[in-house]
């Protein structure tokens, strides 16, 4: 992962890892057409964030695995 890229993803897994945040919050904020910009499919297919829907909740919840914790407190090797 380019440094640049390294940088975007922190960032994201930064704003999921603030506060709540639902699948369409997540897929507003930050779904790109820009085949560079792929920050949600590369931390899906990594494994740093997942979805999970509570019984008393309508929408899935985007939250960080704990690889994505461990990615965001820098715990693991960047690629």
């Amino acid at each position: 992962m380019s440094e640049s890229a390294n940088f975007l993803m922190l960032e994201f897994l930064s704003w999921i890892s603030s506060r709540r945040r639902t699948y369409a919050e997540a897929m507003n904020a930050w779904q790109t057409t820009c085949p560079r910009h792929t920050i949600w499919e590369d931390a899906i297919i990594g494994g740093l964030v997942q979805m999970s829907r509570a019984e008393t909740v309508d929408e899935p919840e985007v939250t960080l695995t704990p690889r994505g914790q461990a990615y965001l407190n820098g715990d693991t090797p960047r690629r």
